[in-house]
């Protein structure tokens, strides 16, 4: 079976409709899958409910999808940097289902998993619990948090072979393989593919199985949310 396909356009043909909910790996702007992100942008989608830590910057990454309006709900864990999202929200204009960061790794590992729930004490007694069923275990009460299983996920990883094995590069592995895992269908975009087999089994990060479709992003723009430089003194 062939993943590989020739562009980000192509690889999201056929499997983008109004409504859908995806999920999108990076952390920041740290292993964003942009090409894709850019391709889904141009699909014309509208109404998406879009799983991710967070949604990019002003104009850039998921934030291209602010501008277009076609997001209708963030479930995310980080509004910061982004004044746009921020001024939807504040304005009624898009829905937030906040998550705990570590819950959202969670929910998205329990989904590729097959797991449908499980418990947790994080939110307990707060905001985050409101509407959830809780129980009591060992004298501790935790709250029940539903496994997310999105239509379409898109990823970002350093390398892939053939057969889609991967592997991630330092922290821009972050949410990639949970929101990998977790999706129906799991496009993702690599900087280098190679022949099956090229890889040590040992060194694969995740396997083949949860990859459906490949693209090639040798080049991708990698930008940095912001630098902060202190000056040096003297000794």
């Amino acid at each position: 079976m062939n993943k590989i396909y020739p562009s980000a356009k192509a690889a999201l043909d056929g499997l983008v409709r109004d409504g859908q909910l995806f999920a999108v790996g990076g952390f920041g702007l740290c292993g964003i899958p942009e090409a894709l992100i850019d391709a889904l942008r141009d699909s014309g989608a509208k109404n998406l409910t879009v799983i991710s830590n967070n949604c990019g910057v002003d104009g850039f990454g998921l934030g291209k999808l602010l501008d277009t309006r076609q997001i209708k709900k963030m479930i995310s864990s980080y509004v910061g940097e982004n004044k746009e999202f921020e001024r939807q929200y504040l304005a009624g204009e898009l829905e937030l289902e906040f998550t705990p960061q570590g819950t959202l790794a969670e929910k998205l590992r329990a989904g590729g998993a097959g797991i449908p729930a499980f418990f947790t004490r994080t939110g307990v007694g707060t905001m985050v619990a409101e509407g959830k069923e809780t129980r009591e275990f060992d004298g501790k009460l935790y709250v029940m948090e539903r496994a997310l299983v999105p239509d379409v996920s898109l990823g970002k990883a350093w390398k892939a072979d053939k057969s889609g094995n991967l592997i991630f590069r330092r922290t821009a592995r972050n949410f990639n393989p949970a929101a990998i895992m977790a999706g129906k269908v799991s496009v993702v975009e690599v900087e280098e593919i190679v022949e099956t087999g090229t890889f040590d089994p040992d060194a694969v990060h995740l396997p083949g199985i949860y990859v459906h479709r490949l693209v090639l992003n040798a080049t991708p723009e990698k930008r940095i949310e912001r630098r902060t430089l202190r000056e040096k003194t003297a000794a």
